[in-house]
């Protein structure tokens, strides 16, 4: 007993003895290439063209590199910023932690999208992603090394010692650059996947990014030409914004299950083939609401129909759609309250009382835009209501399905079933409202990654992504009568065609209309 309280005082002595700054900055570089950056040097060694000597030169020229880097601006923030720079460690230290777990469990990136999505995801979101193992490991990779950034003594030392480690280590990073600058080309051809997998450059550069878009965003949108409605017949559309439903699990397109019992019966459903301008909410949802595929913020259409005169409302159990300037901007929350016998918990509650509503317009021309989240991960099985769970087992979230990817695919087709029976439900709505010429469009933001190549969810850059998180479903729905479909279209539609398409179907006339994007005659 005796000789354990010894070690356990000798093992103390040692953590609380001063070490000199340059030793501090030495194992905290060596802990910051161990503990987060093992995946990008995994990414180089694998995707590198070299040859074997090639690569191991490659790998141990990027390890140099990595260490006396984090070493200098360790060295630096520590001498010059003391005990906040120490604090800027710890959370740095935790930051990584989190970074990495959701790369390795993930695959994820940590570019200006992911940065983007985390600012727009609420709570309710991303407790989904909260389990023990990412609990335990953000404790010990990451709350273990910052306790000991912020309590380790540390000599700090003299300028002059300063000025020669970080003047020796600019040195050493140049000399092991210039010896690889034949990698120039390969490293600019994968900057994307290297500068997402590097930690904390990630995603302290990627924030950085992601504010600077943010300050330079225009703070309002660039207004359309204005419109006139040309008739006064009484036209209805509604637009279902889906969440991350990709093609490739919709029976409508050849998925070998029944996930569209429903819709699969209606010989009026026109089903086309299309893919997303993105692989995130954000850009998808504003690709779908704009007249051109553009990095500027044109007016949207609910924005632009309302103001030309059209009755809009917006509903949502979603977010980080652009900015929606109408009167009636209504939230699942909002809905729930209005109908409290309606069930709250899942997307039908967006459909409360739709025919009312629109049967109270006072104008002859409606735009009822639902933006639903019905098979948003990770926890697909919270989506649909337990009636709808045909496919089972199911898994809880995406961690676990990783275990069992069949049990998460059971997961995420309930939810296309029940996808299916609201969208059947909006139809057999306008259907009924004959005094109406209606329409249904569907159309989801993004696709969805289920574990093939052992990637989940979504949000890869789009020249990375796999074409699941592209490949997207596209319904179309229309009263007798209402509108003539083109037959000339393109094989493949994108997001676009439903501002024009839209417009048409409103009876909008407006030089922003492009009839090129647009599925009716």
């Amino acid at each position: 007993m005796m000789k354990l309280l010894n070690k356990i005082i000798n093992l103390k002595k040692v953590f609380t003895r001063p070490i000199s700054l340059f030793a501090f900055s030495c194992i905290v570089s060596l802990g910051t290439l161990l503990l987060y950056n093992i995946p990008f040097l995994n990414y180089v060694a694998e995707n590198s063209n070299e040859s074997t000597s090639g690569k191991i030169f490659l790998v141990a020229s990027l390890l140099v590199i990595m260490l006396v880097l984090h070493f200098m601006l360790t060295y630096l923030a520590v001498y010059c910023l003391r005990i906040v720079g120490r604090i800027l460690l710890a959370i740095f230290a935790i930051i990584n932690a989190t970074a990495v777990y959701f790369i390795v469990t993930y695959s994820v990136m940590i570019n200006a999208t992911t940065i983007e999505n985390v600012f727009n995801t609420r709570y309710s979101e991303a407790s989904g992603f909260f389990s023990w193992s990412l609990w335990l490991f953000i404790l010990l990779c990451g709350v273990v090394p910052a306790v000991y950034c912020l309590l380790r003594p540390v000599v700090y030392g003299k300028a002059k010692k300063l000025g020669i480690c970080c003047g020796v280590s600019l040195v050493i990073v140049i000399v092991v650059g210039l010896l690889n600058i034949s990698q120039t080309l390969w490293i600019s051809q994968h900057d994307t996947e290297l500068g997402g997998l590097i930690q904390p450059w990630s995603y302290v550069a990627n924030t950085g990014r992601v504010i600077s878009f943010s300050q330079n965003e225009q703070a309002e949108e660039i207004k359309l030409p204005d419109g006139t409605i040309a008739d006064n017949d009484k036209a209805v559309v509604v637009l279902v914004i889906g969440e991350s439903a990709r093609k490739a699990n919709f029976q409508l397109y050849g998925y070998k299950r029944d996930t569209n019992p429903l819709l699969s019966k209606r010989k009026d459903l026109k089903v086309f083939e299309a893919t997303s301008c993105a692989t995130y909410t954000t850009a998808g949802t504003k690709a779908i609401l704009e007249p051109k595929n553009s990095g500027d913020l044109y007016e949207l259409l609910p924005n632009y129909a309302f103001r030309t005169g059209a009755d809009v409302v917006w509903r949502t159990s979603n977010w980080g759609e652009p900015p929606i300037h109408i009167d009636e901007y209504v939230t699942d929350t909002d809905l729930a309250d209005e109908y409290p016998d309606v069930e709250k918990n899942y997307d039908g509650i967006l459909l409360a009382g739709l025919r009312e509503r629109i049967e109270s317009s006072k104008k002859n021309k409606v735009l009822i835009v639902l933006h639903t989240s019905t098979s948003h991960g990770p926890k697909y099985a919270d989506k649909y209501p337990k009636e709808f769970e045909v496919y089972t087992p199911v898994a809880k979230n995406v961690e676990e399905g990783e275990k069992n990817i069949a049990t998460l695919v059971n997961a995420y087709d309930n939810t296309i079933r029940y996808t299916d029976y609201l969208l059947d439900n909006v139809i057999n709505t306008l259907h009924d409202m004959t005094e109406w010429k209606s329409a249904m469009i569907f159309i989801s933001d993004h696709g969805e990654s289920l574990g093939e190549n052992k990637i989940f969810m979504h949000g890869l850059p789009m020249k990375l992504a796999p074409k699941v998180q592209y490949e997207i479903p596209f319904l179309v729905w229309t009263s007798e009568d209402f509108r003539d479909y083109k037959s000339d279209l393109p094989d493949v539609l994108e997001q676009h065609y439903i501002f024009h398409s839209v417009l048409n179907l409103l009876s909008i006339k407006s030089p922003a209309y492009d009839k090129d994007f647009d599925i009716f005659k």
